[in-house]
């Protein structure tokens, strides 16, 4: 029998947050099976759990996002995929509630994510320990009931999303070209929007960010951030990561946008990737 529900992820030097994510999907409806890409050299072990775990290896130098997203769905085998970044715990009933969504809609679906502080999961962590400290993202409302569409793609996240396997596929998946971190998730999101298919904000489920050293901004990627940015404003006309990219224009590290074009002065400094770190009471 065809399996109903994959659950993709993604590693690269996480082992203990994906011991967390594989715990929390064994304690609540697990889903048919879940599908690892490990991008690190030499695999860490994966446990033995009431659901089936696939390892997709793809050692990598870098972080391909796109390429790894994409073996990851080359291998599912359900009708439906979820999408969970390692960093993320799941709640208990996350899989079977994007499911559910997905029965009823033809969309890019998200659920809320609740950021967790440093030290927040412990050996014996409980989901409502979890949620009574995490923070929510201020820009991001999600409904009270239901499904709620959205008119800016921009507000897409690909730290856990559903979507049909036949939409994912008929979109093309993620862009490949997108090498690296950043704008390969904004870039589908616009792509599923001109061909008819929303992005939608649902009230089920939740997810739990498991905290990891953050830069705010991510100078660590600044080369990738600049690459990516380019493509996505040749093919979209706007500029993503609009955020990051005035900040590094504020360091003297990019020339201001103007005329269409994104001009690299300099690179960051490691004092100065070092300077970007937020403290570990930062969730973002």
């Amino acid at each position: 029998m065809t399996p109903s529900t994959s659950v993709v992820t993604l590693n690269k030097g996480r082992g203990a947050h994906l011991a967390r994510l594989l715990e929390g999907l064994a304690r609540g409806a697990p889903p048919d099976e879940c599908i690892v890409v490990d991008m690190d050299s030499e695999p860490v072990p994966l446990p033995e759990l009431g659901f089936p775990i696939t390892r997709v290896a793809l050692p990598s130098a870098g972080l391909p996002l796109a390429r790894a997203r994409n073996a990851g769905r080359r291998a599912a085998q359900g009708r439906h995929l979820v999408f969970l970044d390692v960093d993320c715990i799941p709640s208990a009933d996350l899989v079977a509630r994007l499911s559910r969504d997905l029965d009823e809609a033809d969309g890019m679906v998200c659920c809320e994510v609740r950021y967790l502080p440093a030290g927040a999961v412990g050996a014996n962590w409980t989901e409502a320990g979890l949620s009574a400290v995490g923070h929510t993202h201020p820009v991001r409302r999600f409904p009270r009931e239901g499904l709620a569409r959205t008119d800016n793609p921009g507000l897409f996240w690909s730290l856990v999303f559903g979507v049909r396997a036949e939409t994912f596929d008929r979109l093309g998946g993620f862009d490949e070209a997108f090498d690296g971190y950043g704008a390969e998730d904004t870039d589908l999101a616009f792509r599923a929007e001109a061909a008819g298919v929303p992005v939608l904000l649902s009230a089920s489920g939740r997810a739990f960010h498991q905290h990891h050293a953050a830069y705010d901004p991510p100078l660590q990627h600044f080369a990738d951030i600049v690459r990516n940015a380019r493509r996505f404003h040749a093919r979209h006309g706007l500029w993503p990561m609009d955020g990051w990219l005035d900040a590094f224009a504020r360091l003297g590290l990019v020339s201001p946008r103007s005329g269409g074009d994104l001009v690299v002065l300099r690179a960051p400094s490691p004092a100065e990737i070092a300077a970007a770190r937020l403290p570990p009471e930062r969730p973002f």
